[in-house]
């Protein structure tokens, strides 16, 4: 059961994440429309109230609205009912699908059973590997031969693949629409997503020369985050002083296409965590043999290996870190080897990016750090 609690949060969080989010976009919703059926009363209220002899007319016109107005908000409260009500049968649906394994593994008969749940995990498992790594249309295939599309989270990994196609073709209206949609929850998880979009639309106003366009774009979306970005806005604002071959590495930065590519990246791992769908581990090493659980437990009854000396690596290249390779420290505090630094900086016009924060420097302000 151990390996049910570890494996399958994913299969019950996202559809109980989507059935929440079905039930505060419906709150809104209702509570917008019942204040526009308020208003309409107060407005025959008020009518009545100032004009005892007012005409027929003009009262059957005030009706006529509002009783338009209650059609409405019927219609929506259907809707919205009936959204949630396909969220909340998906959640039970998989539910029942993870009791199938208990019940199973408690019969008398487990050994099929269990056998043909664990072939279902696996392929849901393998599907979701073909959605993470772009093979859409082998992942639909496949849940469909299987019939496990209720079980897997299809239907998001295809919406976030088309905000991340027009991220890629430069275009920022879907992923703002998505930010949007999704605003209070990404406040939660102080997400600056909705900032760094608003950013590099200005930076595309100064690419095509278009800078009152970027100025007016600043004074309009800009002070929405002046408390936390001040200094980045500051500092994207000099942008309207320099030309886009400026030889600066700051502003050069700002300036470079592979900022689109990090826009997706922070996207799709934003969206991971809306949804709670669980991340790639990073500090997994993949080349490790104490990462294989078949080796793993081989090597439980043996003694440990004695090492007088730790070894490092570097996060990028996986290679030790020594007189070769020497340790060298952003300016944020990470460090990784100076041969991966040299050549990023060497592809991207002296700049290097952090991978854990994707934080963009100049090389020259890289240290080298002694290890004792």
């Amino acid at each position: 059961m151990a390996d049910v609690k570890t494996l399958e949060h994913p299969t019950l969080k996202v559809p109980y994440e989507i059935l929440n989010k079905k039930f505060r976009t419906a709150q809104k919703t209702l509570d917008r429309e019942v204040s526009h059926v308020q208003q309409s009363v107060i407005e025959v209220e008020k009518c009545l109230s100032s004009n005892p002899e007012v005409k027929a007319k003009e009262i059957s016109n005030l009706l006529g609205g509002m009783v338009e107005k209650l059609h409405v908000l019927k219609r929506k409260a259907d809707e919205s009912i009936l959204e949630e009500i396909t969220a909340a049968n998906v959640c039970k649906r998989r539910l029942d699908h993870l009791k199938e394994h208990a019940a199973a593994t408690s019969s008398c008969n487990t050994t099929a059973a269990v056998s043909q749940w664990r072939k279902k995990r696996l392929d849901r498992m393998v599907v979701e590997y073909f959605l993470r790594n772009g093979f859409y249309n082998a992942a639909i295939k496949l849940a469909e031969r299987s019939d496990i599309k209720e079980y897997t989270n299809i239907d998001i990994f295809l919406n976030s693949r088309e905000i991340e196609r027009s991220l890629a073709n430069r275009e920022t209206q879907k992923c703002l629409a998505w930010c949007h949609d999704n605003k209070s929850k990404l406040r939660k998880l102080k997400s600056t997503m909705e900032f760094n979009i608003r950013v590099q639309e200005f930076v595309e106003f100064i690419r095509k020369d278009r800078r009152m366009d970027a100025i007016k774009h600043a004074r309009k979306y800009f002070p929405t985050f002046e408390e936390e970005h001040l200094t980045k806005i500051q500092k994207v604002m000099a942008l309207l002083a320099f030309s886009i071959n400026t030889g600066l590495p700051d502003y050069a930065a700002l300036f470079n296409l592979n900022r689109w590519n990090f826009l997706i990246e922070q996207f799709r791992q934003e969206n991971y965590k809306l949804y709670q769908l669980s991340n790639n581990n990073e500090n997994r090493n993949p080349a490790c043999p104490v990462c294989q659980d078949d080796l793993n437990k081989l090597a439980d009854p043996l003694p440990f290996a004695h090492c007088s000396q730790s070894k490092l690596y570097c996060h990028i290249t996986g290679l030790p870190l020594n007189e070769n390779n020497q340790p060298m420290m952003l300016p944020n505090g990470y460090i990784y080897g100076e041969q991966a630094l040299e050549l990023m900086a060497k592809e991207n016009n002296g700049q290097v990016i952090c991978p854990k924060t994707k934080e963009i420097f100049p090389f020259k302000k890289v240290e080298k750090v002694f290890v004792m």
